[in-house]
């Protein structure tokens, strides 16, 4: 009986390898060489996706033969490199999350645990003073792939609207949808002006209005509802890759939250060519066995052409 599980995560090692591509292959020239970035970024991606320490994770590759074959691996790092790694990565590991457009976009942010005490003892009166509650979240992403476009971490709790701009900056959308808490007539004039969209934020004293474009045109919300999505990603992540951040360092915890991003973008990545692949297989089953004989092969070819774009994009 095939493992179809198991084979699930051969395939997401090899669509992490592709994915985190867009960093550079050695930090110098003068590198050791033993393994490259790709395959340390993908081995910290794969550790999200097990929920595993770095020992845990050295561990899963000495037992596991087909896994450091597609890694490509000769042998196993030390827990210490991928320890070392996640440091250096810190200021290229955005690089990965580098899909800049899209039709709709929403906005949003959330928090991750730093520690993994326990509740009493988080709250006890000697711990709670020097207790770090939550590492803040912000991110945006596209509404229909359901893929994160780009993410910004902070070490401490601040206003949302702080990281609105940086989110938004270099992509290009038809509408950015957010909650009241990014309402204001700077984060507006942004969207109108210079990304040239349509703002879906409700006004903070009002119900169901949204404004106006230019003082004319009233903004239609009906696709405000798409605004849930963001939090269904939230959710997603947190169950799937966890809600903790096990990292001691503000660089290493930064590493590790946007590890969890790229391992959801490769997963989602994974669902949609499936839908892709069960929409031709679908369109196949109601021709004739001559027009499929006919047509299979350039069916295949396509897949194979939707997968390389949707990895270049």
């Amino acid at each position: 009986m095939v493992n179809v599980e198991y084979y699930d995560y051969l395939k997401f090692i090899d669509d992490a390898l592709e994915l985190v591509k867009s960093v550079p292959r050695y930090f110098s020239k003068f590198s050791n060489k033993i393994y490259c970035n790709h395959q340390k970024l993908a081995i910290y991606v794969l550790m999200q996706k097990l929920k595993t320490t770095t020992r845990g994770i050295v561990s899963y590759l000495r037992s596991n033969s087909d896994a450091r074959m597609h890694l490509g691996l000769n042998k196993v790092p030390v827990h210490t490199t991928i320890v070392r790694f996640a440091k250096k990565i810190k200021k290229i590991i955005h690089l990965v999350l580098e899909i800049k457009q899209a039709t709709t976009v929403a906005v949003d942010a959330t928090g991750f645990e730093l520690e993994s005490k326990s509740y009493y003892y988080r709250n006890t009166s000697h711990y709670r003073a020097k207790y770090k509650r939550y590492m803040k979240l912000s991110i945006a992403v596209d509404t229909d792939k359901q893929l994160i476009l780009s993410s910004k971490t902070r070490l401490s709790p601040r206003n949302d609207t702080i990281d609105f701009k940086e989110l938004l900056k270099e992509l290009k959308v038809n509408y950015v949808i957010a909650d009241k808490g990014y309402d204001s007539k700077k984060n507006r004039r942004f969207v109108i002006n210079k990304l040239k969209a349509i703002p879906i934020i409700p006004m903070r004293m009002h119900t169901n209005f949204y404004g106006y474009i230019n003082h004319r045109r009233r903004i239609d919300g009906s696709n405000y509802h798409q605004r849930s999505k963001v939090e269904s990603i939230f959710s997603s992540i947190k169950r799937k890759y966890g809600s903790t951040l096990r990292g001691k360092s503000f660089n290493t915890q930064h590493v590790e939250t946007i590890s969890k991003l790229i391992a959801h973008n490769v997963d989602r990545m994974q669902h949609y060519i499936l839908l892709l692949i069960r929409g031709l297989h679908h369109s196949l089953f109601n021709l004739n066995f001559s027009i499929k004989a006919k047509i299979i092969k350039i069916n295949e070819l396509i897949i194979v052409f939707i997968i390389i774009c949707l990895v270049i994009s």
